[in-house]
Order: structure tokens, then C-alpha cells, then sequence
């Protein structure tokens, strides 16, 4: 764990990346609810100085803050909550800076203000899930910069271990024994999805792949902790002109396959 402890309170950790493209192509993609949406989660923005910023992390799942800066092209800062009730306020800065040979670094430092470490494993669960996250973004500019995104996000959650959670996934997936580098094809009985492993996400019970059908793309799948049970995860991205009638296609498929696979486990 890296959290940045300072005498007046302040807790903060920061992750970074480089990524290919202008400050204008990047701040596109880090500062508005369409280029959010094309590598993140689905997210809606009102791009201002005292504007919302919504993202949805899942049904019933929604996580608003409130823009306190607005530079554009350069930073902004966005605070709200990211916890159960009695959270603290969770500022999130985002910045662009240009590099050479037409790169630029993101970096999004998160920071709270906290008189215990109560909330230390929130900001280091922050930390370490940036990282693969990035891995989409820079996929993302690399590769489908400018491209239509259309999205499928399929969650429900698991009272099992992540482990036991992840083999059940990645089982019927048949992704357990995909290495990276190799090919993969969604197994029968699913709508047509292939491409290659990219390797494990956040950790090994998650894995980044690289989509060429039904349109090329890339898939987050994964189990990961969430609110003391275990979250049962996959994000599909597809770009072009295709994208959109493939998932309004394939999305009801997934979304059965998951709900009957892992249903919501009844809270008592």
C-alpha cells in the first residue's frame, strides 16, 4: 500500500499512465461521458465547473460526484462518495500532461481527509484497480480512438470466495486455461466472441482480452471484493460501425447467462 499520509489529515494515493495521442484526443477521452463510457464504465457528464458526473458501476450501481474544477484539456476535479453511508469525500483529480512523440500522461490521484486509516484499503483498492483499467484506456487510444463505442456490462454478485467465483466464471467461459497470448472463442451456447488473452487483469482471478468478433474490441472479466461479498464482473467494449447491433444482439444472451449462473444472493 502507497497512501500519502500528510499532518493535516490528507490521504491520497495517484496512479499514472502514458498513452498515445493529443491533449486534445485524451482529454476527450478522460473528460466526457461518451470517452468515459468507451473504456471505463458507462458514464454521463455535464463537462463544467459545478456540473454531475454520473458512472455506473451496475444496476442500481450509480456513483455521482460534483466537478469543483474545470480546466480544460489540462485537469479537473470531481468529489463524492465512494463508500457505504458515513464515507468521507473522495476528491478525484484527473490531469493531462503532453510528452513527446504525440503522447501524453494521465494521472488521477484520489485524496480524502480522514483523522484514522479506517479508509486506507479504499484508497488502496483505488490503486491497485486503476492499472488494468489503464491497459483498456491506452488500448483504446491506440486502437479505436475516435470510434463509435457501444458497450455490455454484465454484474451480479457471488457469496463464494473470489476464487471460487472466478473458477465458476472462468469455467464456463473456458478461459482458465487461456495463457496470454493465446486464442480464446466463447464456448457453444453463447453469441460468437473470440479473440486473444492479453493476461490477468487486477489480479489472477481477472483477465484482459483483445476482441476481434463480432467486432473487434476488448473484454474485462473478472471476480473481484465488493462491500464484503465478491463481485462476478464482465465489460465488453466494441468499437465501429458494427458495434451497436452486435451488442443489442448479443447483450440479452450474456446478461441471462450471468443472472442464471450467479444469482443475487438473497441479503437477510
Amino acid at each position: 500500500m502507497s497512501v500519502n499520509k500528510e499532518p493535516s489529515g490528507r490521504r491520497s494515493v495517484q496512479v499514472e499512465v502514458e498513452v498515445p495521442g493529443t491533449p486534445e484526443e485524451v482529454w476527450r477521452a478522460i473528460a466526457t461521458g461518451p470517452g468515459i463510457s468507451s473504456w471505463f464504465v458507462p458514464t454521463r457528464s455535464e463537462e463544467r465547473l459545478g456540473g454531475e458526473i454520473v458512472s455506473n458501476f451496475g444496476p442500481g450501481m450509480d456513483c455521482p460526484s460534483t466537478i469543483t474544477a474545470w480546466e480544460p484539456l489540462k485537469r479537473f476535479v470531481a468529489e463524492g462518495t465512494m463508500g457505504p453511508p458515513g464515507s468521507p469525500t473522495v476528491a478525484t483529480e484527473w490531469s493531462v500532461e503532453a510528452r513527446a512523440g504525440g503522447k501524453c500522461v494521465v494521472r488521477v490521484v484520489h485524496s480524502l481527509f480522514a483523522s484514522s486509516d479506517d479508509w486506507d484499503n479504499q484508497l488502496d483498492g483505488l490503486e491497485k484497480g486503476w492499472p488494468p483499467i489503464f491497459r483498456i484506456l491506452r488500448r483504446y487510444l491506440e486502437t479505436f480512438k475516435g470510434m463509435a463505442c457501444s458497450a455490455m456490462q454484465c454484474v451480479s454478485f457471488s457469496s463464494d470466495s473470489e476464487a471460487k467465483a472466478w473458477e465458476k466464471l472462468g469455467e464456463g467461459l473456458g478461459l482458465l486455461r487461456v495463457a496470454e497470448g493465446q486464442k480464446w472463442s466463447a464456448p457453444d451456447g453463447f453469441p460468437r466472441m473470440a479473440g486473444v488473452s492479453l493476461g490477468q487483469g487486477m489480479h489472477s482471478n481477472t483477465v484482459l482480452l483483445g476482441l476481434d468478433t463480432p467486432v473487434p474490441g476488448t473484454a474485462y472479466i473478472g471476480a473481484f471484493p465488493c462491500g464484503g461479498m465478491v463481485q462476478v464482473y464482465m465489460a465488453i467494449y466494441l468499437y465501429g460501425a458494427d458495434a451497436k447491433a452486435a451488442v443489442e444482439r448479443d447483450e440479452p444472451a450474456w446478461q441471462t447467462w450471468m443472472s442464471e449462473r450467479f444469482p443475487m444472493p438473497q441479503m437477510g
